[in-house]
């Protein structure tokens, strides 16, 4: 599987990750989830402090000591910032507190990176600042980012932190293509033209930002999966399945492969539990699609080129 180097970092990866949010789900092993992963190039694990409640981290944990894979040889990311019962905050206390929970249940003394999880529209980036730099010192975090932040809010975080913000998780996929198609219709007076994000693609590449997207397979706000949804999305379908038969891989391969063809070196979130579908997210993660491919199915989404 193809790598990916994280800018100012000595993180080499790889360009699919499994997210751990559903590691909680009833009837799962999370053990041949793991090694699954890991045995089909993935050396990447994304985690929140609150998935699960925190049950989720531990459960990984748990499972990673009944595999045989040890912590150095994979990344952990976990992110914090998300209240229960309060919404966001990024306060050092906050932060601190948040992260020493996180590497309790991990069972970890160091998070390889740590995002903050969704803006926090109280933010004070001193006291960002000074748990960044606290956690750094004490080695408790390599390295940081922030997540479904645009570049002005990251902008504003710079202004007190030292840290360099090497990662944006942002959603990406498929059916959530805003960050693209507004540059694809600059000056047109349509939807797609509408700048929401603040232009966070182009600023991303241009500062040095690796993209996360997560959700990759989702369409609208958690509506469900566009993969082999042939009611709502035939077209789609239709052309993720040529695809597939192409390459000799599955629809869901393809789906990651367009995400993987964009030159920002974007890496995918999977959140799947079911080793098959690891395998079939993974298995074509070193096809490159023409460009006449990957735009057959940007329009094949639903998308309307100028």
């Amino acid at each position: 599987m193809k790598q990916i180097q994280i800018a100012n970092t000595d993180i080499k990866s790889s360009q699919i990750i499994l997210g751990c949010m559903r590691m909680n789900e009833a009837g799962k092993n999370p053990v041949d989830v793991i090694q699954t992963a890991y045995d089909q190039g993935i050396n990447f694990f994304d985690h929140a402090d609150i998935y699960g409640g925190g049950a989720c981290e531990t459960i990984f944990a748990q499972a990673l000591k009944e595999t045989n894979i040890s912590r150095s040889d994979i990344y952990l990311q976990s992110k914090v910032g998300i209240r229960p019962g309060i919404a966001f905050d990024f306060s050092k206390a906050h932060l601190i507190q948040a992260v020493e929970g996180c590497l309790k249940r991990l069972e970890t003394d160091y998070l390889d990176t740590l995002l903050l999880h969704r803006p926090d529209t109280l933010v004070e980036p001193e006291e960002v600042a000074e748990a960044f730099s606290e956690l750094e010192k004490t080695g408790k975090v390599r390295a940081f980012g922030v997540s479904n932040q645009n570049p002005s809010q990251i902008e504003l975080l710079k202004t007190a932190v030292k840290q360099p913000l090497n990662i944006n998780q942002l959603q990406f996929g498929l059916k959530h293509t805003g960050m693209i198609d507004a540059g694809l219709n600059v000056n047109m007076e349509n939807q797609a033209g509408l700048v929401r994000d603040g232009g966070i693609l182009d600023y991303s590449r241009i500062h040095e930002i690796t993209i996360q997207a997560w959700s990759p397979f989702q369409y609208g706000f958690f509506d469900g999966i566009f993969l082999g949804d042939t009611d709502k999305f035939p077209e789609l379908n239709a052309k993720l399945n040529e695809l597939a038969e192409q390459y000799h891989v599955t629809p869901s391969g393809v789906a990651v492969a367009f995400i993987n063809r964009h030159p920002a070196n974007i890496q995918t979130v999977i959140g799947t539990m079911t080793p098959s579908r690891i395998i079939e997210a993974t298995e074509a993660a070193d096809i490159l699609l023409s460009r006449e491919e990957w735009y057959a199915l940007y329009q094949a989404a639903g998308n309307i080129l100028p």
